[in-house]
């Protein structure tokens, strides 16, 4: 099941939008033409195979708050044989 709605009823009731959007996806129109879906991110991830790229996780909403502090890897360098 879907739901459409233009992108007024959208911008007046985003909330609404994104609750629909666990029942299915919400399609948005301009002007009377599909634009847009709104999608829940489990249902997008299982479109896609599950797998978010570094680049949509870093654009998620909030993700500047996520604390990261990434372990300092020590590579060393070995000696090459050229023989």
């Amino acid at each position: 099941m879907h739901l459409t709605i233009s992108s007024r009823e959208f911008n007046q009731d985003t909330s609404g939008a994104k609750k629909a959007a666990h029942n299915g996806p919400v399609f948005i129109t301009d002007r009377g033409k599909p634009a847009h879906v709104l999608l829940t991110i489990g249902e997008y991830q299982r479109l896609t195979g599950g797998q978010a790229s570094i680049i949509d996780l870093l654009a998620m909403p909030g993700s500047e708050e996520i604390e990261f502090e990434p372990v300092r890897v020590e590579v060393q360098p070995r000696p090459v044989d050229f023989s």
